[in-house]
């Protein structure tokens, strides 16, 4: 039944297929897949004197007229009767074919909304049936679904479709992959059942468990799923781990020396990470590690320390960021460090003039550029590495599997692939990364540097912004230095965010003693340069900027940041923007400037902030209120869109699906291949670009 394409099916022919192709359907097995989104339910017929506004429910009647009417718009007026009353089913959009159906006298089932017209309870465009006697029964036997749709697809059309696939799934039951101890050991009933109880519920079955997709017949085809991804991204790791990479033993006593020469004490937990990579690095097959730490952790002096050790033994280094503005940083920081070492390293970048480009494009292809800085620009086709054995990725959640993986043929030729390290300042929490990063090793710098103090956030509503600007000024005048970050560069006429250019016009005229400088994504890379440097040196005394800044530069003397419509950001960002205050010895302060009245939702996300400064409890709330797609960055990443399992709701599965597919790669692989092919089709293997 697996591969049986749906024209097989009574009533598809190609248009119809061409149409479910685009809810993902293909072959009949799609259909058990495809699960209902709720139920109704239509197994109790209510009489039409009993029917209530507001409801949804089942009635039935005999006709007693079908009328034409032009009431502003032409429709169409069927009056129903079942003794107890009169009910009008309303149709604005019919074919003569279905005005000749309701002949008085004729019995018709419906099911809507009921709702109070001019002449008493009426539904709008119901699903109704015509009913061959006045005595048959209208009612179903199980509650009835309601699935995803697409245009041109009723829900009449997909039931009827989806009763055809349980027929033949009754004569050819899918293949039970999960072994059958593993189903046991979970109370897991056969996916069997577990599809036809989702497709066809009983009347009594729990509707809200099984909205909130809680149910035990739910929870087996999302642990199925889940499993699937993660078996998935673990092959992607298995065939990494055959690859070959070079083993670089050597460079130890330049690492000693550069550590030693650092003006800071490493942390016992940045310790930890560099000996993890380092231990990585000495091996003949390529690192994949993933280094996650809160804004300020020091990931960045992690990755330089590894990037010395493979250009002392003798290798290429590319350090690649989301954006030109971080990517530079990055260069600034490692040309501090490496330059009196003598090592120069080398930048690329989309903006750079024709000659500078060529020079770099020369020293990266003849090897004499041991480091090379840049953005994706650097794995573009033309860029030619002599000898590439490390990629550095920061801001990991700004690229993503796809990209992760492409990386892998720019390798060293004949010595194989290089050693991959990524980065994020997003903290993920666990069962989240064991998901979406089930490829890489894990290392956790959950250790903030000594003399940071928490950032101290409270939430202001905008209508105190003369206060925050005041506040502004006393900063200043205690010989601090102020970010202003607004959302949009300039007005929108269908966001009324604060733009940054209207902020930069108020504090300029409200602040005239005072030095204000503009940053944004628009500018020209050497403008933002420029107004980035000025602010470090502390010749700008007040920086308004767009959420560039995100990820942008450290400026310790920098403690006061106002976010403007903070209501509308995610907590991670949020919580990264905060990051940029606190990194020197003052007190710091971030306020959230928000536009009331505020929702629910907005009101949490501004408590949490206000009440931690541990990234981790910031981004497991993120991931409660917004989801993973939110938080991580769903076109970024490659995470994908799972049919059944939500990783928030499921978070608790995954530890088991861990374990089990660890399991199934050891004494099972034919059925771990299975799963992946049935969850994810011939596109299983993630790194497929």
């Amino acid at each position: 039944m697996a591969a049986t394409p749906l024209t097989d099916l009574k009533g598809v022919g190609p248009a119809l297929a061409k149409k479910l192709e685009k809810l993902g359907l293909f072959v009949v097995e799609d259909l058990l897949f495809l699960l209902p989104l709720r139920y109704e339910d239509r197994t109790q017929l209510i009489r039409i004197g009993s029917l209530v506004a507001g409801t949804r429910c089942l009635a039935a009647g005999e006709v007693l007229l079908a009328e034409v009417a032009y009431r502003g718009r032409r429709n169409l007026l069927v009056r129903i009767s079942d003794g107890s009353g009169q009910l009008t089913l309303r149709f604005f959009h019919f074919s003569r074919q279905q005005q000749a159906q309701f002949q008085p006298g004729v019995h018709v089932s419906c099911f809507g909304e009921v709702r109070r017209g001019s002449s008493g309870f009426e539904m709008i465009h119901p699903e109704y049936r015509i009913l061959r006697e006045s005595h048959a029964t209208a009612m179903s036997d199980s509650l009835t679904p309601i699935y995803p749709a697409t245009e041109g697809v009723q829900q009449g059309r997909l039931r009827n479709l989806t009763d055809q696939a349980l027929r033949l799934m009754q004569r050819s039951p899918p293949v039970e992959l999960l072994p059958e101890n593993i189903r046991q050991e979970l109370g897991m009933p056969s996916l069997a059942d577990a599809i036809r109880y989702l497709h066809r519920p009983p009347p009594d079955a729990d509707v809200e468990q099984m909205t909130e997709g809680r149910h035990p017949c739910q929870q087996r085809l999302a642990f199925e799923e889940l499993l699937a991804h993660y078996l998935s991204l673990r092959n992607l790791r298995a065939m990494a781990e055959t690859d070959a990479a070079i083993a670089l033993r050597g460079g130890q006593r330049q690492v000693d020396a550069f550590i030693g020469g650092l003006p800071f004490d490493l942390t016992a937990a940045q310790a930890r990470v560099v000996d993890e990579i380092l231990g990585d690095l000495r091996n003949p097959h390529p690192m994949m590690r993933l280094v996650q730490g809160d804004v300020g952790s020091g990931k960045t002096v992690v990755a330089a320390i590894a990037c010395l050790k493979a250009i002392a033994c003798g290798v290429q280094v590319a350090i690649m960021a989301p954006t030109e503005i971080l990517a530079e940083q990055h260069w600034r920081n490692f040309c501090a460090w490496f330059q009196p070492l003598g090592i120069e390293p080398a930048w690329l970048s989309g903006s750079q003039k024709a000659s500078a480009r060529r020079q770099a494009l020369e020293a990266i292809a003849d090897g004499s550029a041991g480091l090379v800085g840049g953005t994706h620009a650097l794995f573009q086709e033309g860029v030619d590495f002599k000898r590439l054995a490390l990629v550095v990725i920061d801001e990991q959640h700004r690229f993503g599997v796809h990209q992760r993986m492409a990386l892998r043929d720019k390798g060293v030729g004949s010595d194989g692939h290089p050693h991959q390290l990524v980065m994020t300042a997003t903290p993920i929490p666990r069962t989240l990364a064991m998901a979406a990063y089930a490829d890489l090793d894990t290392s956790v710098i959950d250790e903030l540097p000594p003399g940071r103090q928490p950032v101290t956030t409270i939430a202001v509503p905008d209508t105190r912004r003369g206060e925050i600007v005041e506040r502004v000024r006393s900063a200043v005048a205690a010989g601090q230095q102020a970010y202003w970050v607004c959302p949009l560069i300039e007005e929108s006429e269908v966001l009324d965010y604060q733009a940054a250019e209207k902020s930069y016009a108020m504090l300029t005229e409200a602040l005239p003693d005072l030095r204000v400088g503009l940053v944004h994504g628009r500018m020209r890379p050497a403008e933002k340069e420029q107004g980035m440097r000025a602010f470090k040196e502390g010749l700008i005394q007040v920086l308004v900027a767009t959420t560039v800044i995100e990820v942008g530069v450290d400026v310790p003397n920098a403690s006061l940041m106002i976010i403007e419509n903070a209501e509308r950001m995610g907590l991670s960002q949020l919580h990264q923007l905060r990051g940029r205050v606190g990194r020197g010895a003052a007190q710091s302060h971030c306020v959230l400037l928000y536009k009331g009245p505020l929702g629910r939702i907005a009101r949490e996300r501004l408590a949490v902030l206000r009440d931690t400064n541990d990234g981790f409890v910031v981004a497991q709330r993120d991931l409660e209120l917004r989801g993973p797609g939110e938080l991580l960055g769903t076109r970024q990443t490659g995470l994908p869109d799972y049919r059944v399992a939500n990783l928030v709701r499921d978070a608790d599965l995954m530890p088991q699906v861990q374990m089990t597919a660890e399991a199934l790669r050891r004494s099972a692989p034919d059925a771990a291949a299975a799963l992946v092919r049935r969850w994810l089709g011939d596109a299983g293997r993630y790194g497929k670009v």
